[in-house]
């Protein structure tokens, strides 16, 4: 047929689509569900398939080992709280013993007094010998010998009533024992608490002061400082702790009026009434005494609310020189990087405490510039379950 001819019959044909095959594009990369490593592990199948593999096996027992630590650790608590109510420790000081003369001398059952060793033994605090008899293991010692430790322990029986129900206390459900047992801490605003209570205060807070001053001092330098005020505090422990390391510096302790007393009998008793003095007051209402080119905040910050802390450190800033230093040292929170002492048990007591929170260095830094201070330095801490410490100065 001749280019351009009609085919037979005369009509025209529609020209024929030939079908093009769309091109085959890559799927697209999908990232991963958040979540997904999470529901994964937490299938059964998959923690049994774990269980059966020689290379993961033992990072399966060791989880499991971590997770059943967590559940089983308020029992580990109370056991440890029965080792000191027993006094154990000190029972056990001089060496060995048989399971059934500390049950004598306890009132205990044998059987019960063997259990409650062994528990010990299981925690590392004790040593089971060959012959049956216990003695102090190394955190055994040093729960005989370090200060404060043993009060603490005891004084926990609060803070437990008051984890009791921790969604209820999350909640500000909880009418707490906590903040019925620092009545201290509200004395400048409402009627001063009892001596006994300011004794029980005090002495606990003296008792475990004494690591805590050893690590402050062991990370700030005093080149410089003549006089020292330490604000909050109580009855002289850092004060005394300061003065004695450092022969150089006098320290003015500030404080409610209710531990002048105990203040007054700590600094006779440490034969430095010539260079620690006490003058009473309340950081809350009345102004810092002036003359001291440092001030120190010991475990003072973590009792109080963002405003009363942003108040005081305005005080301190006003009554320090050009130059004065501010150290800040307690125990702090892990900010970006959540820390077990500061992030689990500081922010939970001082909830329960319902004044305070425990505070990340970063954060307190914030404070500090916030009212005024420049040159902030966050020094690295020794022991985070005793005490960190920010330094920070007032230029100009």
């Amino acid at each position: 047929m001749a280019d351009g001819a009609l085919p037979p019959g005369g009509a025209a044909r529609p020209p024929v689509a030939v079908p093009v095959a769309a091109p085959v594009l890559p799927r697209p990369i999908r990232p991963f569900r958040p979540g997904w490593l999470a529901r994964l592990i937490a299938r059964p199948e998959f923690q049994a398939a774990v269980a059966r593999m020689p290379l993961l096996r033992g990072l399966a027992r060791r989880d499991g080992a971590a997770l059943f630590d967590l559940v089983a650790g308020f029992v580990r608590a109370q056991v440890l709280l029965a080792v000191v109510e027993l006094d154990l420790p000190a029972r056990l000081i001089d060496g060995p013993r048989r399971p059934e003369d500390l049950a004598r001398e306890t009132d205990l059952p044998p059987d019960r007094m063997d259990m409650l060793l062994q528990a010990a033994a299981a925690l590392k605090l004790l040593r089971r010998r060959r012959d049956g008899r216990f003695d102090l293991a190394r955190q055994g010692a040093a729960l005989a010998g370090v200060p404060g430790v043993a009060g603490m322990i005891r004084h926990h029986g609060a803070f437990y009533a008051d984890m009791a129900d921790p969604v209820a206390l999350l909640r500000g459900e909880v009418d707490t024992e906590l903040a019925r047992f620092w009545p201290y801490v509200f004395g400048a605003t409402g009627t001063p608490p009892p001596p006994a209570v300011t004794q029980v205060y005090s002495d606990l807070m003296a008792e475990s002061q004494t690591l805590v001053a050893q690590d402050t001092l062991a990370r700030v330098r005093f080149g410089g400082v003549r006089r020292v005020l330490d604000v909050g505090g109580g009855s002289g422990a850092f004060a005394v702790a300061l003065c004695t390391a450092r022969p150089a510096i006098r320290a003015t302790v500030f404080d409610l009026p209710a531990v002048a007393p105990l203040a007054a009998e700590r600094i006779a008793a440490a034969g430095l009434a010539d260079r620690v003095d006490f003058v009473p007051g309340s950081f809350r209402t009345d102004v810092l005494p002036g003359g001291a080119d440092m001030i120190t905040l010991v475990r003072v910050l973590y009792d109080h609310a963002d405003d009363t802390v942003a108040a005081l450190l305005s005080a301190a800033f006003a009554a320090l020189p050009p130059g004065g230093r501010l150290v800040i040292s307690e125990p702090m929170a892990g900010g970006d990087r959540p820390d077990p002492a500061g992030d689990v048990y500081f922010a939970f007591y001082t909830l329960a405490m319902r004044t305070g929170r425990a505070r990340s260095a970063a954060r307190i830094a914030d404070l500090c510039r916030a009212a005024g201070f420049a040159d902030l330095r966050c020094h690295e801490s020794l022991r985070p379950f005793v005490t960190s410490v920010v330094e920070a100065r007032k230029t100009g």
